[in-house]
């Protein structure tokens, strides 16, 4: 495995924790969707620090590598990491919502670093197996990551996609599955279930992985050891937890979207610092 450095990862934790509390920001004054945003975080987080080749500064670059937010209705996630990084200045969060900006619901391309609207879910597989094949026709060596969120593998565009990307052996697009196990307000499982997601992948002729959504040594590894340019399309599902790092929402099916007083937000922010505090304490016992 191709593990990364303690400190690496502690800066990513620490990165993940800025970006739940931005999320748990813009769960007032009209809400948002938390509980599927902060599901996502640890895999955007990693993305955006150790896979991607984007940045600020090559932003409309052609040979930038592409992420497509195609489950935009977890945007809360994007937009708090783009606050991180410097894409977008940190007090444009408290125009969510609001008609002087296009900070809202889901992902707007008036924002910088985001590629594409979406918001309608099933599209953004289209768009970006679209992209990889020009990237392929321009002869250019960059990757082209979609998230999905798996209750949007029910849309059949998906599979039409998936079908279309592994004939025009599109080698350059990678799909995330967030897999937390909900779709809106109902468990997969038991509305319509996806189950066995890798190799219904397989058949459709991808390579397909499975790993911790959480665990950023998993995603490491799996990313790192992906196999892009070898004539396949690539997928990693990843399990996750709704509403990770509040364990008072976590796999709750009523806390998709959430609309929070402003003493409620107060409350969650200190529910994450607990959480926070209390796996660190767990970490250091194991490491003795």
């Amino acid at each position: 495995m191709n593990n990364l450095t303690e400190e690496k990862i502690k800066n990513l934790e620490a990165l993940a924790f800025k970006v739940r509390q931005h999320c748990i920001s813009l769960a007032t004054n009209g809400g948002c969707f938390l509980g599927a945003s902060l599901s996502c975080t640890d895999i955007l987080v990693y993305l955006y620090k150790e896979y991607l080749n984007v940045s600020k500064e090559n932003l409309k670059s052609p040979s930038r590598d592409y992420f497509f937010l195609s489950k935009g209705h977890d945007v809360p996630a994007l937009y708090g990491l783009f606050a991180e990084l410097g894409f977008i200045e940190q007090s444009r969060l408290r125009n969510h919502l609001k008609t002087n900006d296009t900070i809202y619901w889901h992902p707007n391309q008036s924002v910088d670093g985001v590629e594409f609207h979406s918001g309608s879910l099933g599209h953004l597989l289209s768009v970006a197996a679209g992209v990889a094949y020009s990237s392929k026709l321009d002869g250019l060596n960059n990757k082209i990551c979609v998230l999905l969120g798996d209750g949007e593998l029910d849309e059949g565009s998906i599979w039409e996609s998936a079908l279309t990307s592994a004939a025009l052996k599109l080698d350059n697009l990678i799909a995330i599955v967030d897999r937390n196990f909900f779709q809106a307000n109902f468990r997969t499982e038991k509305l319509i279930p996806l189950e066995p997601i890798e190799e219904k992948f397989r058949a459709f002729g991808w390579n397909a992985v499975r790993v911790d959504g959480h665990d950023f040594n998993q995603l490491n590894d799996a990313f790192t050891s992906l196999k892009v340019g070898q004539g396949k399309p690539n997928v990693i599902i990843c399990n996750t937890m709704r509403g990770k790092g509040l364990p008072s929402i976590e796999e709750k099916a009523n806390r998709w979207f959430c609309n929070f007083t402003a003493d409620e937000i107060e409350e969650l922010q200190q529910e994450l610092i607990t959480k926070k505090e209390t796996v660190l304490t767990s970490k250091e016992i194991i490491a003795r």
